[in-house]
């Protein structure tokens, strides 16, 4: 017997998540070490040395249950925040959040809004509950929110899925451009406001999302500690809501869904302002490291707002024994338009890169799935982690 055709049919067409290549797979494969991963957008430093006492800590009471409700550190949410307990729900990272939104508010037969090139989970979130997702097409590899706003009311959509900054683009919308969406936007459709990357934003681009939920009851909004703070492997996110739409949330969370450990390095990396901002400089002189040199190897790239960037493999790259593409430029690419044989080459390519430069001990992300077949995405590392990379993949772009 065939047992997935017990599921149902929209779980049998989700194409599962494809996390990172982790450095110890790459080690058993090619048997190499020194190995520079800047695959999936994690803190180059770690965590905060008071997470890590407060995590430390913690082990003492791992026999035990982790308090349920996480009052500590929703309450050192609400000091932050300045926003009630019951506007707070904890996930198991962010991605725990988007999917209990999913969860308490879609069926079978709704309909959701999202942007080409967006988060990969948006669409697997809203596959899991048997929803339809209607991805609307990028602007210049960013959200288009008149766009989407049309989608949503004109095909009767419940929710829409937004991420500033995005990921695997990077690209950033004003808080001038969210509120007037929002104000423009009927009360009866959820926005998730996805700011995994909030913590990376330039000062003069930051604004006051959790202001506006007091006039916006639709808006939930998602953070993770799992970027800036450093604690990726420990998976502790929150989301900021009205009370109902968190209690609603809250009524298909995972009894403790946020372990002790994770809650506790948690409460310590939010008063840990200084790692932040260490943080955030090392990720400002990592970007310009790279975009800079990218540039001198005449590369397209896309300015971004979050710990990463994305780059786009030329039409010809040395050693590949690839056939070269005509007519491939910025615009096909968006929107997915390109023609069948051109959208494989072009993928391809960037593939040939990516095994070239695992074979050189340097893990990045190839973005295919994200419908931009020539690309790559690398996170922002240490400044020797930037130079291993750019080193070789200006070696792999002059091989003969």
């Amino acid at each position: 017997m065939n047992y997935s055709e017990l599921a149902p049919a929209y779980i049998r067409a989700i194409a599962p998540y494809q996390p990172g290549k982790p450095i110890s797979e790459l080690e058993r494969e090619l048997g190499i070490s020194g190995i520079v991963k800047l695959a999936s957008n994690e803190n180059p430093l770690g965590a905060s040395p008071k997470a890590l006492a407060a995590a430390h800590a913690a082990l003492d009471e791992i026999g035990l249950y982790p308090d349920g409700n996480g009052f500590a550190l929703k309450d050192a949410l609400v000091r932050r925040y300045g926003v009630a307990h019951d506007k707070v729900v904890l996930g198991n990272g962010s991605n725990d959040l988007l999917e209990l939104a999913a969860r308490a508010f879609l069926t079978v037969g709704d309909k959701v809004v999202y942007s080409d090139h967006a988060f990969a989970v948006y669409a697997l979130a809203t596959q899991a509950v048997g929803a339809s997702g209607i991805s609307v097409a990028a602007k210049d590899f960013g959200h288009d929110l008149d766009a989407m706003r049309a989608a949503a009311v004109g095909q009767g959509a419940k929710m829409i899925f937004i991420a500033n900054p995005n990921n695997p683009t990077g690209t950033y919308l004003t808080g001038d451009a969210l509120h007037a969406f929002l104000r423009a936007l009927p009360a009866n459709i959820l926005v998730v406001l996805d700011e995994a990357y909030n913590e990376y934003l330039p000062v003069e681009c930051r604004y006051d999302s959790v202001s506006w939920l007091k006039e916006f009851p639709n808006l939930i909004i998602s953070r993770t500690f799992s970027k800036a703070y450093g604690l990726a492997s420990l998976r502790v996110g929150y989301a900021l809501g009205d009370s109902q739409v968190i209690d609603m949330m809250n009524r298909v969370r995972q009894p403790f869904n946020v372990n002790s450990v994770a809650q506790a390095a948690a409460v310590a990396a939010l008063q840990d302002a200084d790692f932040v901002q260490q943080t955030f400089a090392l990720n400002r002189r990592g970007m310009v490291q790279i975009v800079e040199k990218l540039s001198k190897l005449g590369l397209e790239y896309i300015p971004s707002f979050g710990n990463f960037v994305s780059f786009k493999i030329p039409e010809r790259v040395a050693g590949s024994s690839l056939p070269v593409a005509k007519g491939e430029n910025h615009q096909a690419v968006v929107g997915c338009t390109l023609p069948a044989t051109r959208y494989k080459l072009q993928a391809e390519r960037a593939m040939h890169v990516y095994r070239r430069l695992l074979e050189l001990g340097v893990i990045v992300r190839p973005i295919a799935n994200y419908d931009m077949p020539g690309w790559l995405r690398v996170s922002i590392g240490l400044e020797s982690e930037n130079e291993k990379f750019l080193t070789a993949l200006k070696q792999i772009l002059g091989e003969q």
